[in-house]
């Protein structure tokens, strides 16, 4: 048995000729920065997100950073951010010269709570950063709730959930603005490098329109000190074709979810809880258990790719030595215990099955918790 955790190149084999083709199409135009292919890509992005702009960038971390920079952040603001999370959501704080600061998650959604943001937020606090973790959407409402009391931006980490629904909504502008990564391995993944902000702030967009190139809106004349950080129309082309087959390729994902969720019914693992309000795209299938990396070594000999999102929360990285005393047991405890199965578009039913009996067989679980 030899199952994958993740397998990208099925996904460019599925769709190679209509690929191969939107890289012809670009290499043809004689347009290679910007130009009309990241324009139809914007359009359709801001579109399929229920939003009424979409700014194509060159990363996730762009996305987040640029996004903080739009909305004002500067040095010595404070953003709330996730404790469990992937640093760079972190990150992108730190590069504005602000400081994070960390909110433990949902004991069931692994999400950040809200009912612990409020007593978070001191006279420095300009943003709060929900991340949407493992393609599940945060509980918006009553994050927007404290943001509107306080005066506060609200900007999302969309990275792991494109296509997911809150309260029947896609993601894309329920706060002022969504980071997207187009990172290979997400759901709607480049084929290298890319990122994008949702929004419906004119404001903001314009202003992220700016910072990408360089500070300029008009050729050799620049406003303020911007960076180079421009979606590639080569990755655009590409995420056209893909955005195309994105809510086939995420009903794909949601069969294999409900079909761990069915055959993983031992009381010892911990499956993932989805509240009634959310529709996710299962970008990850998250378990959490007592001896997580036994499970892994025994998924390992048995052929199962597994994966850990993640193994050191941002407060322990030694990029974050000054959180080093702190303490956050609910991110230190998520990372001791949950472990990633495989799952994607191209994981059939079958494997699923595999990994499924793998884990119910053998008493696997129950030589585990002895």
């Amino acid at each position: 048995m030899n199952i994958p955790f993740l397998d990208l190149r099925a996904a460019y084999l599925e769709l190679k000729p209509e690929i191969d083709a939107a890289i012809a199409r670009v290499l043809a135009s004689g347009h290679y920065i910007l130009g009309p292919e990241v324009e139809a890509f914007e359009a359709e992005f801001a579109a399929y997100c229920q939003a009424q702009h979409a700014i194509g960038l060159a990363n996730g971390l762009d996305a987040l950073h640029l996004a903080l920079l739009a909305m004002d952040v500067r040095p010595g603001d404070e953003v709330i951010v996730p404790s469990n999370t992937y640093i760079a959501t972190w990150l992108a704080v730190s590069q504005c010269g602000a400081v994070p600061v960390p909110v433990e998650p949902n004991a069931r959604t692994y999400n950040i709570d809200p009912a612990l943001i409020e007593a978070a937020i001191t006279p420095a606090t300009r943003v709060i950063l929900p991340v949407h973790l493992y393609g599940q959407p945060a509980d918006m409402d009553p994050i927007l709730a404290i943001a509107r009391k306080h005066g506060l931006r609200v900007l999302e980490d969309g990275a792991q959930a494109h296509g997911a629904r809150y309260k029947g909504r896609r993601l894309g502008a329920h706060g002022d603005a969504v980071a997207w990564s187009f990172y290979p391995g997400k759901n709607l993944g480049a084929m290298g490098d890319g990122g994008a902000v949702t929004t419906n702030d004119p404001q903001l967009a314009d202003r992220l329109r700016v910072l990408r190139n360089y500070g300029s809106r008009v050729k050799y004349v620049n406003e303020v000190k911007g960076y180079n950080s421009r979606i590639d129309p080569l990755q655009a082309a590409i995420l056209r074709v893909k955005l195309a087959n994105l809510d086939q390729w995420n009903a794909r994902r949601r069969a294999i979810a409900k079909r761990y969720q069915q055959g993983l019914a031992d009381n010892s693992i911990a499956l993932p809880y989805v509240p009634e309000w959310a529709e996710p795209v299962w970008h990850l299938y998250v378990l959490q258990h007592p001896h997580r990396d036994a499970l892994k070594k025994a998924l390992s000999d048995a052929g199962v790719d597994t994966l850990i999102h993640y193994p050191i929360p941002p407060h322990k990285q030694l990029a974050y030595q000054e959180f080093a005393d702190r303490k956050y047991p609910g991110a230190l405890s998520l990372a001791e215990k949950l472990i990633s199965l495989p799952i994607g578009p191209h994981l059939s039913i079958e494997d699923a099955d595999l990994v499924i009996n793998e884990i119910n067989s053998n008493n696997l679980l129950k030589n585990l918790n002895e």
